[in-house]
């Protein structure tokens, strides 16, 4: 793999104060957050695929895509996991494979099989409304399906990543697009070694990549980081700024 399977970190984190100013519509039958651009910059035919990390619709996460909306991007975060998506900081022996394969039913996995086709219908509505290029945020669990679809026609035009995880090394030298990853310098699913083989694949890939690594920082950083401690909002807020400059200079 390119990065590991998620853990238990990959909960850990604090809750981040604002009030979300989206809206809530579903998309077939999957909820999903809407924040439109309502400022005066608005990229009319670009979008942006927010696909989260196991927490998935929150706070944290409806705030970063309000944020991306302030910039100028229609973004979407899509339910990927079917209305069972994990709470903050869960207990160290929580079963996270069982979760991941069965979800918290026995009955609902979160599997590659099941969440493809939450993307895929993204993907359309996007397309659908008018969006002629789409980029796409993956956070943790969400990396997973930005390198998914970014091969030439899945519809995936653009990649950003922050602290992959479960990436295959045969998924990410797939992608026909520009990708940029934000990593921690502690992180037990993308470690030193496996930023080392990602940068390796994406060179043979021949397409425009960035890999950025934060001291002082763990996975999860840049969504569930501790904003009082100054390390950890600065690379939280630089990792945010990567995206945007990443999307402003090849989506647009």
């Amino acid at each position: 793999m390119a990065s590991n399977p998620p853990a238990a970190c990959c909960t850990v984190g604090v809750k981040h104060e604002g009030q979300p100013t989206g809206t809530t519509i579903k998309i077939d039958n999957i909820e999903t957050y809407v924040a439109e651009p309502k400022g005066k910059i608005v990229h009319k035919d670009t979008a942006i695929l927010y696909l989260p990390d196991v927490i998935g619709i929150w706070q944290n996460s409806q705030l970063m895509a309000d944020q991306f909306a302030a910039n100028g991007y229609y973004t979407i975060i899509p339910d990927l996991f079917n209305g069972d998506p994990l709470s903050l900081n869960k207990p160290e022996n929580f079963d996270f494979m069982a979760w991941l394969t069965k979800g918290s039913s026995g009955n609902n996995p979160h599997t590659y099989e099941a969440v493809d086709p939450i993307v895929e219908k993204s993907i359309k509505y996007l397309q659908e409304k008018g969006y002629k290029k789409i980029g796409a945020v993956g956070y943790c669990f969400g990396a997973k399906y930005v390198v998914r679809f970014m091969p030439k026609g899945k519809g995936i035009d653009v990649g950003y990543l922050a602290h992959p995880s479960f990436v295959e090394e045969s998924e990410l030298s797939q992608i026909n697009g520009p990708l940029s990853i934000a990593a921690a310098e502690t992180d037990e699913i993308f470690p030193t070694e496996k930023r080392h083989k990602s940068e390796a694949i994406l060179i043979e890939t021949k397409q425009p990549y960035q890999i950025n690594l934060f001291s002082g920082v763990v996975h999860g950083f840049s969504v569930r980081c501790d904003t009082s401690k100054k390390i950890e909002k600065f690379a939280k807020e630089q990792a945010f700024l990567q995206a945007v400059a990443w999307f402003n200079e090849w989506l647009i």
